[in-house]
Parts: C-alpha cells; structure tokens; sequence
C-alpha cells in the first residue's frame, strides 16, 4: 500500500543572498518543508501557479524539472553524486538556472501561506476570488516587486549591479515571504487596501516585513550563520559547538542580519546600507509616530516592525540567559538557536492570530496590539511563564503604540462584549449562524441595537471562518471569526447631522459627498455565543474625521479603488529608491 507523504522537501535559498558563510563564502540554502502536492509545470499546485514570463525581454521560461515520479515526490534541485547545499559550484548551477528561480518562489510562498494556515486553524482564501496565486519570478527589468491583486499576481522584478550582473528579488526568502503576507493579509482582510489614515496602509507593510523576519527563525542553519556562526554548517549537532556569549546580547543580535530585510538588495539598491530595512534599530520613542517623515507607508510600518523585534530579543536574550554557560564563557549553540526558533514562532503566531481580533477596516497600530493581546490571552491565558504578552506591551507602549482606552480592559486586552443578555438568539438557526452569511447577517440584523450597528448606509458579512486551534495542553480551542463592513456615502450635511462632526473638515461643505467605511468583528464561541464584538462604527464622528482629513492632505480622497489596490506597485518603488 502507498503512504502519501503530507509534506516535501524543496531547496531554496534559506533567507537572502547577502546571507554568506563568512565574507566571501556560499550562500545559506536549506531544504524546507511545504505541503506536498502533485505538481505540474511551473512549478503549479492548488495554490500557486508559476508563470515565468519576462515582460521586459518578451521571453517565457520553460519549466524542465521533474517534481515526482508516479507517488515518489522529487526536489529536482537538491544536491547530488555527493555534493552539499554549501557547495560553491553546486549553487552557481542553481542561481543560473531560471527553474530554480521558480521553485524558490513557489516553495517560499506556500511556507509561508502555511505558517498562516497552520496558526489561524484554516484554509486562507485569496481576495481575488481564483484558488491560484500567480507568481512571475522574472516579470520585468526594475527593482521592485510587488502583489498586484487584479492581476492576481506577485511580481518580482530583477535589475543590474555596477558590474552589469543580474541581482533577483525572486531569490530573497525576505521579498518572496513580504509580498506573499501581503497577499494572504488581502484574503482576510481586504479593506485594508483602501485609502484610510496612517497607519492602516503602514500596518500592511510592517505586518509583512514581521512574517518574513520571523519566519526564517525556524531553519536553524540560518540562525547560525547570521549569528557569525560559519564553521561547518549546519554545524548543530555533536560534538556540541559553543558561541560565545558577546555574539549573543541584545545589541549584537539587533545589529546582525537576522533582523534586516533583502540583504543583498539593501546593499547594492539601497546605497550600501547593511539591508533594505533594519527597522529594529530605530530608537524607542513615545512621540516617534507624530514625526512627518512618518506618514509615509514605509516608515511608519518600520515603527511597527521595530516594535515587535525589540519585545523578540529582549524575550530571546532572556531565554539565552536561562541556559547558563560553559568554559570560556560560551553557550552551547544548538540550545541558543532553539531558544531563538520558540520564541519567534510564539510571536509569529500571536501575529497572525492577532488578525482575527483586528476590525476589518481602518485599522489602527494599538487595535493590532489589541487583538495581539487577545487572541494570545484566549489560547493562553497564564502568560507568567514567559511573559510575552508583558513584554510586548512594554516594547509597543516605547514607540507610543497603546491600546484604545474605553475599548480594552488592564491588560490592553478587547473587552469582552458587554451586554450578552440582550442579544436574540432564538430566531437564528445555530448550526448555521457559524457557517451561512446570510443566517448570520439576519443575526446582526436582529442584534443591531444591542450591537451598535447602525442601518445606515449598506452592511455585508464579509466571510465567516470556523477556527480550530489547539492550547499548549492539547485542548482544541473552536471560535468562528464574522467579519462585516460597512460602506455608506455622505453629503456634509449628514456627516454633520448623523456622524455629529461639526464643524466640517476644512475643504467640506454640506454638498459634499464622501464615502464612509465602518464595520466589525463578531467572535462566536463554540457555543455560537458572543465573546466579542470588534468594530469601527460607520457612524463615529472623531474617527470619520481623521481619517477625511488624512486623505485630503495625501490626495487620496477621490482616488479610484482600483488604483488605491494597485500602491503596493508604487510604494515598493519608491522604498527600493529611497
């Protein structure tokens, strides 16, 4: 009888090519898991489709590689006839080779969807609407890579060194797994493409580099090297090796490779700057993000970014310290990357399931730290061990990111819903409440004013996701996650009159006309009961008024919403040439 294989084993380079063993020496590569699949030409598999097609040379790449022979699943690019990952003739073969350019895409991007999947207790769906995601590994001569959700696509451009040698962004693990987050992020929630204040635009950026940052904490050899480690890579297992203890402190771990995205890039790109971002050397300041440089996407998602990899290596340093030393004053290296690998998945994962906790439109920095705190505090509720949650929000209330006051409870946490004993239940089907849209819009209906959603303008359950998590003691932890927007268009006069803004914004009269968006979260638990209700109300007057006055000052209050979905393109850009 055939075992089917649940997983597979594909080469890829292991985080970036600036990424070397020593100054001069082989690029990191590494095999990683991905979900196994029968794949045709491309590569393609049920969720990503490689199309390899040059725009600027006119010229398709045509996939040559064997990915299984009947039931046997291949790596085509591994190493072979006694060769290692480390070999420098073997890998110059790989970067040569266009096929191996796509394999890297292909197999980087469906980790990193996995990581989503795997967190969140689900299949993620694409916003587009389409079961595939196309990948164009080679899409055009430009530095820039970019998601482009109308065409269904992450691009990754390539350009020329001083000495006229091509650089891809389809060979950083950093740029594939940024702009893959970028599309699963637009799957679960799509209105954050919309044009809205500061930090919801920052927010996609930020959330994107945290994905790729702490992803690759989970391939020990990467670890290692970045660390300075390059003796004999993989090098983890016996005799036992030994880093010494100053390659290990916090500062020495901010100003290592590990926490910079697109290395390679950086360098050549960005002017010789050590990565393209190093968000986490930005200095803790309460007031950063009133600074003007700040609004732009970029730099704001930095502040962000920053914020979760200082609360990372103060976690990490501390576990380090727990290990003890040996003579001479070294730790022992596998332990330290292990501590390393734990405490980067706990706050991957606490990332990812923040998004369930996160209204579905206008988003702000200290909503996402909201829902951070929850979505941890619901699957572990004793954070003493630890103390991740303590340590984020001391990490996050340095760069002046706090939670809403009014909204949360001490520990920066969502209040539980309010009010659970004026909601009706007893018109709605429960077991369809958790999986029918139109079962649970006639629950909202019916809940409106115990809920506070008002029935203006047009209201619409976006998706409803059924979530099976597991706590650290093995116990399944079921909600399902309603996500609902609202879209409603106002002259001035009723913002004056229904929204409660007066005065007008400047540049506002009463006839002028201006799309509002408002909308929420409600969390059910197994029980199909209430536990919360996260929203952003269509009719909050303060909030409507900030976010105007940002798009007028930006010039993004009349942009079309085909264009305000394609800025990923032009954002990218404009960073790459920064």
């Amino acid at each position: 009888m055939t075992v089917l294989q649940s997983v597979r084993k594909l080469t890829v380079i292991a985080k970036d090519p600036g990424l070397r063993l020593g100054n001069n020496g082989p690029i990191v590569f590494a095999q990683v898991d991905v979900p196994a699949e029968i794949l045709a030409s491309g590569p393609t598999g049920y969720r990503i489709k490689v199309v390899d097609y040059n725009a600027t040379e006119r010229h398709a790449y045509a996939d040559r590689q064997r990915y299984q022979v009947g039931d046997v699943l291949l790596d085509p690019f591994a190493p072979q006839d006694g060769e290692t990952l480390h070999d420098k003739a073997y890998q110059a073969r790989l970067l040569e080779n266009p096929n191996f350019h796509a394999q890297n895409c292909y197999a980087i991007a469906m980790r990193t969807l996995g990581l989503f999947e795997r967190a969140l207790g689900r299949r993620v769906r694409w916003s587009f609407g389409g079961h595939q995601l196309h990948i164009a590994p080679h899409a055009f001569a430009l530095a820039n890579a970019f998601y482009s959700e109308p065409d269904r696509t992450l691009m990754f451009g390539y350009f020329f060194d001083d000495k006229m040698q091509p650089v891809f962004t389809a060979l950083s693990h950093d740029v594939i797994a940024h702009e893959t987050t970028h599309a699963v992020l637009d799957g679960l929630r799509t209105r954050y493409t919309e044009p809205s204040g500061p930090d919801q635009a920052a927010f996609h950026e930020g959330f994107a580099d945290i994905v790729a940052i702490l992803s690759i904490f989970s391939l020990p050899e990467v670890v290692a090297a970045g660390l300075g480690f390059t003796d004999k890579l993989p090098g983890l297992g016996e005799p036992m090796q030994l880093i010494p203890a100053e390659k290990v402190t916090g500062d020495a771990i901010r100003s290592s490779i590990l926490l910079g995205i697109a290395a390679e890039i950086g360098a050549i790109a960005g002017g010789g700057r050590e990565a393209l971002r190093q968000s986490v050397k930005i200095t803790p300041d309460p007031d950063i993000l009133d600074a003007p440089e700040m609004l732009e996407p970029h730099r704001r998602g930095e502040v962000l970014v920053a914020a979760m990899m200082r609360a990372f290596v103060e976690l990490w340093t501390q576990r380090i310290a727990q290990l003890g030393t040996f003579d001479g004053g070294g730790y022992n290296l596998k332990s330290v990357v292990e501590e390393g690998a734990k405490a980067a998945a706990q706050l991957l994962q606490m990332s990812i399931r923040a998004i369930d906790y996160c209204p579905p439109t206008d988003l702000d920095f200290g909503q996402f730290l909201a829902g951070l705190l929850t979505a941890d505090r619901e699957l572990v509720p004793d954070d003493s061990r630890f103390g991740y949650r303590s340590q984020i929000r001391n990490s996050f209330k340095a760069y002046g990111i706090v939670p809403l006051s009014g909204q949360t409870d001490t520990d920066g946490c969502w209040s539980s819903f309010s009010t659970p004993e004026e909601l009706q239940y007893s018109r709605s089907n429960a077991e369809a409440l958790t999986r029918d849209p139109d079962e649970c819009f006639r629950f909202l209906w019916e809940n409106r004013e115990a809920l506070g959603i008002t029935d203006r303008g047009h209201t619409q359950v976006q998706s409803i996701d059924a979530a099976l998590r597991v706590d650290p003691d093995g116990i399944p932890f079921r909600e399902t996650i309603c996500q609902y927007v609202q879209i409603g268009h106002f002259f001035g006069s009723e913002l004056m009159s229904e929204c409660g803004i007066k005065p007008l914004p400047e540049g506002f009269t009463t006839r002028t006309r201006a799309e509002l968006f408002g909308g929420g979260v409600v969390v059910f638990d197994q029980y199909g009961r209430v536990k919360y209700h996260i929203c952003n109300g269509l009719l909050d007057g303060a909030r409507q008024v900030r976010r105007l006055e940002y798009l007028r000052d930006t010039g993004q209050l009349r942009m079309p919403r085909d264009e305000a979905r394609m800025r990923f393109s032009s954002m990218h850009l404009a960073r790459m040439e920064d």
